[in-house]
């Protein structure tokens, strides 16, 4: 029952992060268009918006327990280009500015051992891969 409760608690936690991120992104993709440009891929809003929707129907997958750990590897897939995308800290030359992109680098690396830990975890529930 515990195992249960920590299982559904992790993925609606984590989930709200990548629902949220991505819904914003999908919806007001602004500046995160240039962000494909840092890693060799042309600018896009249309790759950055079916990012965002990604994120959006693969973390409400996670949070309602349908396919969580290969909605948590999907994640993960995305999670790692975005990151090395947009939080380019070492690129900063403004502290302030670096030290905001290395807090978000940071978030992201710590949302992506949730996702590999989720990933790892065979959950005790009907609806798990």
């Amino acid at each position: 029952m515990m195992r249960r409760l920590i299982d559904f608690v992790a993925r609606v936690l984590t989930a709200g992060l990548f629902v949220s991120g991505g819904w914003s992104t999908m919806t007001k993709p602004g500046r995160r268009v240039k962000a494909p440009t840092r890693i060799g891929l042309p600018e896009s809003e249309i790759l950055v918006r079916a990012n965002g929707a990604g994120m959006v129907v693969a973390g409400s997958a996670m949070a309602l327990g349908i396919k969580p750990r290969l909605s948590a590897l999907a994640l993960a897939g995305m999670l790692v280009p975005t990151t090395l995308a947009a939080h380019r800290f070492w690129e900063e030359e403004a502290e302030q500015g670096r030290v905001q992109q290395q807090t978000h680098f940071l978030k992201n690396a710590a949302a992506l051992g949730a996702l590999l830990e989720i990933a790892a975890f065979r959950p005790k529930c009907r609806r798990s891969d």
